[in-house]
């Protein structure tokens, strides 16, 4: 727990300088080396695959949806970015069809371009017009969700809520991390609100808490999931006391798009 703590304690001004100080490219050329680490952990670290030429496109894609993101997200620069993929993987397939099956170029798919692309949502908000004011909307939500489960659900824990999957969850903990969720977005919007004469939505706000919270369990549940079928505890070991990049952002793997989405289609600051 100490190691946490202190991890935690200086991750957390990295994280506020990366997303309100230095200029956005740095943050995408940041997030792009850490989806980079995370395409390695989810291929090579699980043993799922270990082939090093596929891991290595893979990492590379990861890399460039994160600068893509940056640089407008332009639909013909991500086709072009897929067909290089499959030309690399697919060549890979038909030099050795016996040994590289097509799970595995799935999976490199998952790992390079899928989880990417969704954890990149975060440069897409930072690049919004008031983006530098809504990026840590998502942090906000998947942290306090986080921490609200954990501490609830050591309290008053005692409904198991996918003991398969995840024994420590309970469904205790689940709604005191939806309740910490919702009162963090309320915080957020207050701050907006009279810090910075935004027009914002309370309403809207809840919503965002509830719904981002429940995601963001869901995403944590399905990197679990993973870890169970491949018999490992993290997904690496880059952050101590709390593992690996997927470890530390799997909850924001579901919750980043979502914000999102809900920032395009119903918006916060009105």
């Amino acid at each position: 727990m100490k190691t946490r703590v202190i991890s935690a304690a200086i991750l957390v001004p990295i994280l506020l300088l990366l997303t309100l100080v230095v200029p956005e490219i740095v943050a995408a050329v940041v997030l792009g080396i850490l989806l980079a680490i995370a395409a390695y952990e989810l291929l090579y670290r699980t043993g799922l695959l270990l082939h090093p030429r596929l891991v290595i496109y893979s990492a590379l894609m990861a890399f460039s949806v994160s600068m893509w993101s940056y640089f407008g997200a332009v639909r013909a620069y991500f086709l072009l970015m897929l067909l290089a993929f499959s030309v690399l993987l697919f060549s890979e397939m038909m030099r050795d069809h016996i040994k590289i099956h097509f799970e595995m170029l799935a999976m490199c798919y998952v790992a390079g371009l899928v989880i990417p692309y969704m954890l990149s949502a975060l440069i897409r908000i930072l690049t919004l017009t008031i983006g530098r004011y809504l990026i840590l909307l998502p942090f906000v939500v998947a942290f306090l969700s986080d921490t609200g489960a954990y501490f609830v659900g050591m309290r008053f824990g005692k409904h198991k809520l996918a003991p398969v999957v995840s024994p420590n969850k309970t469904i205790e903990g689940l709604l005191g991390g939806i309740a910490t969720a919702m009162v963090g977005t309320l915080l957020y919007t207050l701050i907006l609100d009279i810090g910075f004469r935004f027009t914002t939505s309370y309403s809207v706000a809840l919503l965002y808490g509830l719904i981002g919270s429940l995601a963001g369990t869901f995403g944590d549940l399905c990197f679990s999931v993973i870890k169970r079928q491949t018999g490992i505890k993290d997904y690496g070991n880059l952050i101590p006391g709390h593992g690996g990049v997927l470890d530390r952002f799997d909850s924001l793997t579901m919750v980043a798009p979502l914000m999102e989405s809900l920032i395009l289609v119903m918006p916060l600051v009105v």
